[in-house]
């Protein structure tokens, strides 16, 4: 089986947050950072190359596949931020309420902070740490 590359290193998480070459996805991943160390109480570590991701838990599939990944987390890319954030019943209902965005199975897409309400953009945050905890599975897989 090959090596997992998405697992915490030891990458100073402000030294990839200022290499960010767009301001404004600097700005907002300085934001994003903030937000997310208070509502989680964790640290920002980095997960694999480019991923700034809060806590963890541990998740084993039926077919015997298992990981580490982070609770929540979030990457600076360059076409818009990725959020890794979901898995609970009301999740939906928040998208609605949301703003502009995208989404997927696992991701929630931004092109910016101010395009969206930050206040619901927290209680994703918030309400996705809690839907990870004690869990044995990835909850947006």
């Amino acid at each position: 089986m090959a090596e997992i590359k998405t697992k915490p290193t030891e990458v100073s998480v402000d030294d990839f947050i200022a290499a960010v070459e767009k301001p404004v996805r600097r700005a907002d991943a300085l934001v994003l950072r903030d937000m997310m160390e208070r509502v989680t109480g964790e640290p920002a570590t980095m997960w694999g190359p480019s991923i700034i991701g809060f806590g963890t838990y541990h998740y084993k599939y039926e077919s015997g596949h298992e990981a580490d990944m982070c609770r929540v987390g979030f990457s600076p890319r360059s076409a818009n931020l990725v959020l890794y954030v979901g898995g609970f019943p009301e999740y939906q209902e928040l998208l609605g309420r949301l703003g502009k965005h995208k989404s997927s199975k696992a991701c929630l897409y931004l092109n910016k902070l101010a395009d969206v309400d930050l206040d619901v953009l927290e209680e994703i945050t918030r309400r996705t740490f809690v839907a990870t905890e004690g869990v044995d599975h990835c909850p947006v897989c």
